[in-house]
């Protein structure tokens, strides 16, 4: 198994961890902001500190980085705030493994905005997986319990947010590839841990004046709850490291799509944890986005 590979279903697995403490944090009063903060409150100084202690082991010093190294820094930071807090408003509307199928969208868009950002494409093998992907998305997004034809199924807040969740985190992703690429380094690992210090910091020093400004005592109540919080920073710091290396060494809608098999995490996490029962039609949108991470490992 590759590298990229192995730490894209690592880095999933971190995830799926870190939203299911991110969504019992709203229920502990924790606005959807204050439940995003957490993450950053200790992922950006535990990234500093692995990537000091890496550099320290292996004798390398800081690289040069290009030019567009800090413009695409805070358009990822900021893009994934964004995302983030969609997917925290999308729990309290869906149960747990739907919300982040919803997310899922990202990789289709993903795709679209490397070429924009980067040119890269996919093949039509990629294409094809992705495609799959985004056929269970879509059988995930058709709500039955609202009236009228098929389009006023598909079209409702819950596809919304989660489509919109969708773009944030495909920009995000491309980003930090593009970030990690600016870095005049062969280290994969350090131009991951580097990459990754700089968005965590510019996320939390970013939410947390925005939090300070707009949601006055949100910051305390989050720091009132470390003992769950500290966890989603944790979770957090492994699993982002895990996507900014894959990121690094692969096509962001590749990693993305392998990325997909948080899906049958989270539904394990729903059904085990929060005691939620998927529908037929739920499973079998589980099943048709999952394909694609099988043919992904296997053909690519």
């Amino acid at each position: 198994m590759e590298l990229w590979v192995f730490v894209s279903i690592l880095a999933a697995g971190f995830q799926t961890l870190r939203f299911m403490l991110q969504k019992q944090l709203t229920q502990v009063a924790l606005s959807a902001g204050g439940a995003t903060f957490a993450r950053f409150l200790y992922a950006a100084p535990l990234a500093a500190i692995i990537a000091f202690l890496y550099m320290r082991l292996r004798g390398a010093v800081l690289p040069d980085t290009g030019a567009l190294f800090w413009l695409y820094v805070p358009l990822g930071a900021l893009t994934q705030i964004l995302a983030t807090v969609c997917v925290v408003l999308l729990f309290k509307r869906r149960n747990f493994a739907v919300g982040i199928t919803f997310k899922k969208t990202e990789v289709i868009l993903t795709v679209l905005v490397g070429l924009l950002i980067l040119g890269e494409g996919v093949s039509a093998t990629g294409l094809g997986a992705i495609v799959i992907g985004l056929t269970g998305v879509l059988v995930l997004s058709d709500m039955p319990d609202i009236k009228g034809g098929l389009m006023a199924r598909l079209i409702n807040p819950s596809a919304g947010i989660g489509l919109t969740s969708g773009v944030f985190f495909g920009i995000c992703a491309v980003c930090y590839r593009a970030a990690s690429l600016e870095l005049a380094s062969e280290d994969p690992l350090l131009r991951a841990g580097l990459t990754l210090t700089a968005v965590a910091w510019t996320q939390l020093i970013g939410l947390g004046l925005w939090l300070i400004w707009r949601e006055p005592g949100e910051v305390g109540r989050v720091t009132g709850a470390w003992r769950k919080t500290s966890l989603v920073g944790l979770t957090s710091t492994a699993g982002s490291l895990c996507w900014f290396v894959a990121f690094t060494e692969q096509n962001a809608a590749y990693v993305q799509a392998v990325g997909q098999v948080e899906l049958i995490m989270s539904l394990a996490v729903s059904v085990l944890v929060f005691g939620e029962r998927p529908t037929k039609r739920e499973i079998i949108g589980l099943v048709l986005v999952a394909l694609p991470v099988v043919w992904l490992v296997i053909y690519l």
